[in-house]
């Protein structure tokens, strides 16, 4: 392991959170639009990661292979995809988005998205960020108290 392997590990972890936080605020800024460009209400995203190690791999070709430790660690952001759970229906015949016709006319097609899923959604992001960033904090300490000792 690279004497900053540690530090790139949390700092994928921080990225990906970041982004977590960044989906999950557009989630609650958008839990009452019911009018998007798309069409229809808002849905909710969500972050997909997977592990850095779990795609192609390149071995750089003047890295001896004693010192190569393999596909690197930490994370990735695969992709953002919508949710595809039922909006909510909520009557409201007065509202400009409702439904005119058929057996659900009066009802307005509300976002799939609870406010409580998002509020714990983002606590978990913001703790996971501040693990990683204590990770990345701990590592550099240790660096740090290494070159102490060569004095």
């Amino acid at each position: 392991m690279g004497l900053f392997s540690s530090i790139n590990i949390a700092a994928s972890g921080m990225t990906a959170e970041r982004l977590r936080t960044d989906v999950i605020s557009d989630n609650i800024a958008n839990a009452s639009t019911t009018r998007t460009p798309e069409g229809g209400a808002f849905r909710r995203s969500r972050v997909i990661l997977r592990p850095k190690n779990a795609g192609p791999y390149f071995r750089l070709p003047y890295q001896p292979a004693e010192m190569d430790t393999g596909v690197g660690k930490g994370v990735v952001v695969s992709g953002i995809e919508k949710d595809t759970s039922p909006f909510r229906l909520v009557y409201d015949p007065t509202h400009p988005d409702a439904i005119k016709t058929g057996p659900k006319a009066g009802y307005v097609e509300m976002p799939n998205v609870n406010i409580v899923t998002e509020m714990v959604d983002m606590i978990s992001a913001s703790r996971a960020y501040e693990a990683n960033s204590a990770m990345a904090d701990g590592s550099k300490s240790m660096f740090l108290k290494a070159l102490e000792i060569g004095r």
